[in-house]
């Protein structure tokens, strides 16, 4: 199989940074529908894709998002050009059956599991999810700022209300300023974080 090489690792990984300055650039609706078609191949459990997600690209769609933002960050958000609600579907299962032919008799074992366990294969799915996301995103020349701080029962009742979808993280998309970035910080070594037993 090829390999990338080093500037698909730098655009990917080692030159990718979190923005939090955005230029005045904007993203058009196709450039959100081939990040979702590119986000959404990358493996999951069983093939459950439970994330879903939500382009808050208006100025009503911010406007709305705004009160649900912690202060540090609104103004970054208010700037970015897409901000996308990074959420998961609570009963991805219903869709099993056909995302997992294979296996239908999937759909009714993962109906039947207890609502904790159900949780954590729909957040950890769709936090893998929107881990590829980001990914899409940097081969697609799109920067990214992912932040956790907000509201997300304000998320939820404002954009997700009369759904099985709550919010599991934000992600600012767009062009960013890297003028306004900050160093980096640093990673840990291999030794510290792995081991190979």
């Amino acid at each position: 199989m090829p390999t990338l090489d080093d500037t698909g690792l730098d655009l990917l990984f080692r030159a990718a940074r979190t923005y939090k300055g955005w230029q005045e650039r904007a993203v058009d609706g196709a450039t959100l529908q081939r990040l979702y078609e590119l986000a959404r191949m990358p493996p999951t459990s069983a093939n459950t894709q439970p994330m879903r997600l939500v382009f808050v690209a208006s100025a009503d769609g911010k406007a709305r998002l705004k009160p649900c933002l912690d202060g540090g960050n609104v103004a970054q958000t208010m700037a970015a050009p897409v901000t996308a609600i990074v959420a998961y579907d609570a009963e991805f299962y219903t869709k099993s059956a056909r995302l997992f032919p294979a296996w239908p008799a999937i759909q009714d074992l993962y109906a039947g599991l207890p609502e904790p366990e159900q949780f954590r294969l729909a957040l950890q799915g769709g936090s893998l999810q929107g881990a590829y996301l980001m990914l899409a995103a940097r081969a697609l020349g799109l920067d990214c700022g992912p932040m956790n701080g907000f509201d997300r029962a304000k998320v939820d009742a404002e954009f997700l209300a009369g759904t099985a979808w709550q919010s599991n993280f934000l992600l600012n998309l767009g062009y960013g300023d890297p003028a306004k970035l900050y160093p980096r910080g640093p990673r840990l070594a291999f030794d510290e974080a792995c081991q190979v037993v």
